[in-house]
């Protein structure tokens, strides 16, 4: 246990003007403050914040910080108070403690809601000075050197998991490597102990064989740089037993498969000379293709800088390589700390903060905690790719990221009106994955709206979301004006005035807050007219139809004057189109009202209609918009017979073609010596159009049978 003369003579090694009496204050005010409390390990309490303290100490932080780790826990768990704080250590060590007791009172839990609001809250206060997630980290580490003591394994477990999937991640994005790696080689020892035993033993069989050569590498590698007038320290070191388990995982091999498990940093002086040492390198020993990466000139997010590349260096080792200056491995061990060593801070603008500013912004547009979970998780976990916009401005992506991410990454609003994007001059579909240093043009246009498709196109948090949020808001407008609808043909065919002023008498009844929640409770299904009429009329009698006269009223080719149009309603929002019977523009057609779906379109003769024999109210007359008959695509099946000869396929694809249609899928559901059976979905524009291929179909001698069935 650091004492406390030797914890002030730490913090004024290197930052002379540090508050020695404030610091001696707060020693002592936390040692009281925990008196006899003790840990899991049996040891007192205050170990723990003063061991906190020793690891931001050794990032050289600033007063303000240490104090706030010495009293992180004074406020949650003793009688201490933030107004006692305040007096004693002022308003800025006020500020930090209560962030970090905010964080202390999140638990993240199994439920998996209530974990991904706490990350969310977590988010939102390390936001307001990154500080405080920093003495969190610090917090977090100790707790994971010591929780071998913590008898409950289910804790342990937990505990491990919330570290491995969000603790370390954040140390990474805040460019904390070294204690992003403690962190993970913690939790992998808990959660995975015999496959961390199981590495670690054979390191130390590799090492006892002579296996590493660190030594004879480290001095090799030094002379080549030495006899070209480069000046370098270099480090060797094994790779940490969970970054080898994860590759053994992701390429699926075993450890004798591996080819490089030591790595090398080689530290020099200035930029120009990493450039220089990279080529002597490379000039000495046989470079591995595809291992160059360039982060001095494209930095990571977290300010990271490094050439990264791999040889089969001296006595044919394959080893990593990773070449920067001293500046840049400071910022390498030690991200956002690194820039409290000069009391420079950090601005909410700066590079530090790109990497929370990618998750705040995923923040800002989920619907729910839950989303915003899944979005970041995956985020933290990808690589990156970087990317430049017409001006120079550099992107940074995630690895596979496409050009609409590459919108939503320069804002918002360029990604909801995109329309195309040229990549390095030339014009390519807007689902194209990006590559590094690809130069990007989106072009936009005040017209265009994102498309439910754009989500299987898009990887990162920030695009998925925000078209997620467009979806949404439009949707729900499409539910408002379908309920709307609904609601005054149903008044209408009950002879029924029906006004917005009588309509806000069912607000309360209905649990909602507004007439335009009620229409879009019943655009999206989940009320009924009738349920709206018996609030409003509790003494009308609503009329039902038999079964007899709902299958004639549907099936009936009269105009029907009062139907509801699918004009304007978007498909996949409040119009669905039933994969049962894929009725397309000419077809009779009858619209059901599905809970959550809005409108679900059947083909009046569809079998599945007797599922709603029971629920008239949901029957309601709908009609095609002529105007788009001719202009959208729609999806109709057909079952076909084939021969089983060779060219078979071939020729019914070629009629298909010749007739202006597009194959979506084909599934042979049954196969014989003599035949095959087909399903074939089809974009067709209308039932005149199906009919035209499958009259050709029929004309082939290929084919023994064609219907839609």
């Amino acid at each position: 246990m650091i004492r406390q003369y030797e914890l002030v003579e730490i913090v004024k090694s290197y930052d002379p003007s540090a508050d020695e009496d404030l610091l001696n204050r707060a020693y002592v005010f936390a040692m009281k403050a925990h008196g006899t409390q003790k840990r899991d390990s049996g040891e007192d309490y205050f170990t723990h914040p003063l061991e906190v303290a020793g690891i931001l100490v050794g990032m050289h932080l600033d007063v303000a910080t240490i104090i706030t780790a010495l009293l992180h826990d004074t406020v949650e768990d003793t009688l201490a108070t933030l107004d006692e704080i305040e007096k004693l250590f002022g308003k800025e060590v006020t500020f930090l403690v209560d962030g970090v007791t905010k964080l202390s009172q999140i638990e993240f839990q199994s439920d998996k809601t209530k974990q991904a609001e706490n990350f969310r809250k977590l988010l939102i206060a390390m936001s307001s000075d990154i500080r405080v997630l920093l003495v969190k980290l610090a917090d977090r580490l100790h707790n994971m050197r010591t929780l071998h003591f913590v008898q409950s394994e289910k804790k342990r477990i937990r505990v491990a998991r919330e570290t491995m999937e969000i603790y370390a991640p954040l140390a990474e994005r805040i460019g904390l490597h070294a204690l992003k790696d403690e962190l993970q080689n913690l939790a992998f020892t808990e959660l995975h102990p015999d496959a961390d035993q199981s590495i670690l033993a054979r390191l130390t069989f590799l090492r006892e064989q002579g296996g590493g050569h660190l030594q004879p590498i480290t001095a090799e590698l030094k002379q080549v740089l030495e006899e070209h007038g480069i000046k370098s320290f270099i480090a060797g070191r094994e790779k940490t037993a969970y970054s080898i388990w994860q590759k053994m995982q992701k390429k699926n091999i075993t450890f004798e498969q591996l080819s490089d498990i030591i790595a090398f940093r080689v530290i020099v002086d200035m930029i120009p000379d990493c450039y220089r040492a990279l080529g002597v390198i490379h000039s000495a020993y046989s470079v591995i293709p595809g291992r160059f990466k360039d982060y001095i000139s494209t930095p990571k997010q977290n300010g990271y800088q490094s050439i990264h590349t791999a040889v089969i260096g001296p006595n044919l080792h394959r080893i990593e390589i990773q070449i920067r200056t001293k500046e840049m491995e400071k910022v390498s061990e030690l991200g956002v700390a690194a820039h409290w060593q000069y009391k420079q801070g950090i601005s909410h603008d700066g590079y530090q903060y790109r990497g929370l500013r990618g998750l705040l912004d995923i923040l800002e547009t989920a619907e729910g905690p839950e989303e915003f979970l899944e979005h970041t998780k995956l985020e933290m976990f990808q690589d990156q790719v970087f990317c430049f916009t017409p001006k120079g401005d550099l992107i940074s992506l995630p690895h596979g990221a496409t050009a609409i991410d590459f919108a939503y990454a320069v804002h918002s609003s360029v990604g909801d009106h995109s329309t195309g994007v040229r990549i390095n001059g030339r014009m390519m579909p807007l689902r194209s994955e990006l590559k590094n240093g690809d130069q990007v043009e989106i072009i936009t246009s005040k017209s265009q709206h994102p498309s439910p498709t754009w989500e299987r196109f898009v990887i990162t948090g920030k695009a998925r979301s925000s078209i997620r949020r467009f979806i949404r808001q439009q949707q729900r407008q499409q539910f408002i004006d379908l309920g709307k609808t609904l609601a005054q043909k149903a008044f209408r065919n009950e002879h029924l005035t029906f006004s917005e002023k009588i309509l806000e008498n069912a607000v309360e009844p209905f649990g909602v807050k507004s007439t335009e929640d009620i229409y879009a409770s019943l655009g999206e299904g989940l009320k009924t007219t009738g349920e709206l009429i018996r609030v409003l009329h509790p003494d009308h009698a609503v009329k039902t139809s038999s079964k007899k006269e709902l299958i004639t009223s549907e099936t009936s080719r009269k105009p029907k004057e009062h139907a509801l149009s699918l004009s304007g309603l978007i498909p996949g929002m409040a119009v669905h189109y039933a994969g049962c019977c894929h009725p397309v523009p000419g077809d009779q057609i009858i619209g059901i009202v599905t809970t959550g779906k809005g409108v679900t379109i059947h083909t009046s003769d569809c079998s599945t209609l007797e599922k709603f024999m029971d629920t008239p109210e949901r029957w309601i007359d709908v009609d095609w918009n002529p105007e788009s008959q001719d202009k959208e695509s729609h999806v109709a099946r057909i079952y076909t017979v084939l021969l089983h000869q060779p060219g078979t396929v071939a020729s019914i694809t070629a009629i298909i073609a010749r007739e202006n249609a597009n194959i979506i899928n084909m599934q042979i559901t049954n196969r014989t010596e003599e035949y095959y059976e087909f399903i074939i979905d089809l974009e067709v524009n209308n039932l005149e159009h199906l009919y035209n291929i499958i009259a050709a179909l029929r004309m082939s001698q290929h084919v023994l049978s064609v219907d839609r069935r």
